[in-house]
C-alpha cells in the first residue's frame, strides 16, 4: 500500500462490506491510503485498490483492535463503520449485548484507541448512525438502541476533543443497497413500503453515503462538529 508522508491515512471499521468498503474505495480513489479492518476480508464484498489494505479483524475483539490501532504510524480520519442486526433475536440477551458491543461499545473503544494519532494529525471520527437513531424497531430493539447511542456518542466526543481539533460527526443512512439490506430490497411488500415513503422514490447507493463522509473529512466541513447528517432521500421528511 503505498503511503508518503503527505497522503492522508484512513481507517475504516467495518470496511470489507457494504458502506464502509464503499467508503474505503471512496478515499483511496481522492489520494489517500486506507486500512480496511472486517469480517471476510478477502470476500466478494471486499474493496479492491492499490491503496487499500483489507484486514481481518472482528471489533468485538478489543485487544486486537486497540493494538491495530495504537500500531498506526499515523491517522487522519477513522470511520466507524461496523454493524450487525440480527432481528428479532435481539430480544435474547446474548445477542443483545453482542449487537450493542459491535454497533456501540467498539466505536468508543476504537476512537479512544484512535485519538491520540488524531490530536496529533488534527483529524476527525465520522461514525455511521442509522435512521433508527430517530425511531424505533421493533423487530430490532438492539440494532436501533445502538444507533441512538451512537448519536449521543457523537455528540459527547464532539465536545471533548474539539479543542484538540479534532472533529466528531455522524451520518445517518437511510435506506441502502448492500449486503445487509438484500433481503428486504428481495421483499416485494417492504420494498414497496420503504419507496412509498421516500421522496426520491428509490434506494440510495453506499456510494453516496461514503460521498458524505468525504465531506465530512475534508476542509470544506472544517466548522462542522457533533452533526448527525441524514443520507435518506427525504425519508425522515414525511
Amino acid at each position: 500500500m503505498p503511503q508518503t508522508l503527505n497522503t492522508p491515512f484512513i481507517l475504516v471499521t467495518g470496511g470489507t462490506s457494504g458502506i464502509g468498503a464503499s467508503t474505503a474505495l471512496h478515499f483511496a480513489h481522492a489520494g489517500a491510503s486506507v486500512l480496511a479492518l472486517g469480517l471476510d476480508a478477502q470476500g466478494l464484498h471486499a474493496p479492491r485498490h492499490p491503496r487499500i489494505q483489507c484486514q481481518e479483524l472482528d471489533v468485538c475483539d478489543s485487544a486486537q483492535l486497540n493494538q491495530t490501532i495504537e500500531g498506526l504510524p499515523r491517522l487522519d480520519a477513522l470511520i466507524n463503520a461496523a454493524g450487525i442486526s440480527r432481528h428479532e433475536k435481539e430480544y435474547q440477551p446474548e445477542t443483545f449485548m453482542q449487537v450493542l458491543h459491535t454497533n456501540l461499545t467498539a466505536v468508543m473503544q476504537a476512537s479512544m484507541a484512535a485519538a491520540p494519532h488524531l490530536q496529533q494529525s488534527r483529524g476527525c471520527i465520522v461514525n455511521v448512525a442509522s435512521l433508527y437513531s430517530y425511531f424505533g424497531s421493533k423487530d430490532r430493539p438492539a440494532y436501533s438502541a445502538s444507533k441512538g447511542g451512537i448519536v449521543q456518542l457523537t455528540r459527547s466526543l464532539a465536545q471533548t476533543w474539539a479543542t484538540a481539533g479534532v472533529r466528531v460527526n455522524a451520518v445517518a443512512p437511510g435506506w441502502i443497497a448492500t449486503p445487509l439490506s438484500e433481503g428486504l430490497m428481495a421483499d416485494p411488500e417492504a420494498s414497496a413500503g420503504i419507496l412509498s415513503r421516500t421522496p426520491m422514490q428509490r434506494w440510495g447507493q453506499a456510494a453516496e453515503v461514503a460521498a458524505v463522509i468525504g465531506f465530512l473529512c475534508s476542509p470544506a466541513a472544517s466548522f462542522v462538529n457533533g452533526a448527525v447528517i441524514p443520507v435518506d432521500g427525504g425519508y425522515l421528511t414525511v
